[in-house]
């Protein structure tokens, strides 16, 4: 292909063609918020982003519990959930039959909620309590590496340097 930017080099791996880059650390932060931001500034100055990646290292799952789940909280989510699908399903039904109006609408979003209320409480049931919370999960890293290919990390570098409010952190000797 004559004319095509150059593809950053990658180490084989097993993710489905995506595998750790190799390069030049040319930045690491703390967040990934402040790695994107860089990155984006990059693509602001004209710099050919597809030979840049974000990588995470020292990779932790934090679960963070958000409540207490029972049967009453359960229920009313269940209801929430079935009143939308309900909601929807009205507005199916009035497009295709045509008769029916408000009447239809209500049945079907009292139908959903009662459904929607009766799966929920079922479906909580069947734990036997093993599962009392409801929480949500993420995988973070502890520091952000933005790695360049080598023939354009000096450049990367210096256009990263007049990127304002965002600082690398300080790289410890021996780490990626």
């Amino acid at each position: 292909m004559t004319g095509a930017s150059p593809q950053p080099r990658v180490r084989g791996g097993i993710t489905g063609g995506i595998s750790l880059p190799t390069g030049s650390e040319i930045a690491t932060y703390a967040t990934y918020l402040e790695a994107q931001k860089a990155v984006d500034h990059l693509s602001d100055e004209g710099f050919p982003v597809q030979l840049v990646s974000i990588v995470g290292t020292d990779l932790r799952s934090v679960e963070r519990v958000t409540g207490r789940l029972t049967y009453a909280r359960v229920a009313l989510a269940g209801a929430a959930s079935g009143l939308w699908f309900g909601l929807f399903l009205g507005l199916l039904l009035t497009l295709f039959v045509g008769d029916g109006g408000l009447n239809l609408w209500l049945a079907a979003m009292l139908i959903g909620a009662g459904s929607g209320m009766l799966f929920g409480v079922i479906s909580y049931a069947l734990t036997g309590g093993r599962r009392d919370f409801s929480s949500v999960n993420a995988i973070l890293a502890s520091r952000y590496s933005v790695i360049c290919a080598d023939e354009e990390a000096g450049r990367a570098r210096q256009l990263l340097a007049g990127l304002e409010g965002v600082r690398p952190l300080q790289r410890e000797t021996g780490q990626l």
